[in-house]
């Protein structure tokens, strides 16, 4: 009768080859996941809906918390949340009253202020400096855009009443004259004063993307759907980049004031240049 053997088959560490192999699979396998989860966390850019919005920058008052949303890359602009107090507003406006007077056009050949029905609004300007409200507010500009108060010029205070608009322009200049003092304008801030029922947005008409997406749609004038536009709202700030990185002219910055509709609008606008403006 034959008589079966039990073989005993001696397990066998795995070599060093075999781990490494073992360890960089693992380790693609949780790349690819971490991927898979970060792609899912990161919102989608719609040109208008926000990409990040941050409450670290705040003011003292917890209810009026300032963050930042991203609304174009073609201009790059960024709309500033409640980067005025509502005193400040008023302290703006109430010092800008007794001086206000019919807005002008700039004549790029002799320089002159001329009136103009491409701008029907009424305003005036504030030194730099003019008082420490003023001086605050212009350091807070510095602060997020990272240009010096030298190279910023006055507080243009602007009043649109009923019909009042400005239409599409430029803020950089084509001519010497112009840039002679401080270089050529790179960025606008332009802050809101008060809330306006109906109309007076500001419109980006050359902007990129399709923004009839935008949550405030339906509650724009025609002319704010003729591109890019943001409703004013008191406190809220708009920054804008009149010239690339590339430093050159970025004709999507192109940009106007819509007719006031309902209402009427207190707006502040600071322009900054290349270099130290005096």
């Amino acid at each position: 009768m034959a008589k079966f053997r039990h073989s005993r088959v001696a397990l066998r560490k795995p070599s060093l080859t075999t781990l490494q192999t073992l360890i960089f699979i693992l380790f693609v396998i949780f790349t690819i996941l971490i991927l898979i989860l970060l792609t899912l966390r990161i919102p989608k850019f719609n040109h208008l809906n926000f990409i990040s919005r941050s409450n670290t920058l705040r003011s003292n008052d917890d209810n009026n918390k300032r963050w930042v949303e991203i609304i174009s890359w073609e201009p790059r602009a960024f709309l500033y949340h409640h980067f005025l107090t509502k005193e400040e507003c008023e302290h703006i406006i109430n010092i800008a009253k007794p001086h206000m007077r019919r807005s002008s056009v700039v004549d790029n050949e002799t320089g002159k202020n001329l009136n103009s029905s491409i701008r029907t609004s009424s305003g005036t300007f504030l030194a730099r400096g003019h008082d420490k409200i003023v001086e605050n507010i212009e350091k807070r500009i510095a602060d997020f855009t990272f240009i010096p108060v030298e190279n910023g010029e006055e507080f243009n205070v602007l009043h649109y009443e009923v019909g009042q608009k400005y239409v599409p322009h430029f803020d950089f200049f084509r001519d010497e004259y112009n840039i002679r003092n401080g270089g050529n304008r790179i960025a606008t801030m332009l802050m809101y004063l008060s809330d306006v029922e109906e109309g007076g947005e500001t419109v980006f008409p050359a902007a990129k993307g399709d923004f009839s997406s935008a949550p405030w749609w339906n509650e724009l004038s025609d002319c704010g759907k003729e591109g890019l536009s943001v409703k004013p709202k008191m406190g809220d700030a708009i920054l804008f980049w009149s010239i690339k990185p590339d430093s050159t002219f970025d004709p999507s910055s192109l940009h106007g004031a819509c007719p006031v509709i309902k209402g009427d609008k207190w707006s502040c606008a600071k322009w900054m240049r290349m270099a130290e403006f005096t």
